[in-house]
């Protein structure tokens, strides 16, 4: 059998044609896709300095007004995937405090909606008011 050789214009096609569409496709996916954002509102370092307690809002997209808190490694900022032990659907003070190393205690209103309410993160323990 001989070899036939493939013309280049269609090998480009061949090629680039897949390509320019998976690419295509990449850039109005990541259009749809809420992009999220931390803003920081609190930070109160534990007694001895190895834990950061931060309290923040999360907004992705039209995400409703929420507060939350995330204890973090000392000077650390809190990561886009970081999992909060706190989160109330309103923007309140969480009136968050140090009380030892191994508990905190956190304000939730009475009448925000409560999304998340762990009883104790990282080993430190969690008091609600």
């Amino acid at each position: 059998m001989p070899k036939t050789k493939m013309p280049f214009p269609v090998l480009l096609a061949l090629t680039l044609g897949p390509a320019l569409a998976i690419g295509t496709t990449l850039w109005v996916v990541s259009d749809m896709v809420p992009t999220c954002s931390i803003t920081e509102i609190q930070r109160l370092p534990s007694p001895d300095g190895l834990l950061d307690l931060v309290t923040f809002t999360r907004t992705c997209g039209d995400t409703p007004d929420n507060m939350q808190a995330a204890l973090v490694p000392q000077g650390e900022q809190v990561p886009y995937e970081a999992a909060s032990f706190v989160s109330v659907l309103a923007e309140v003070d969480l009136e968050p405090e140090w009380m030892t190393n191994a508990q905190i205690e956190i304000n939730l209103p009475e009448d925000a909606e409560i999304l998340r309410r762990d009883d104790t993160v990282a080993g430190v323990a969690v008091t609600y008011r």
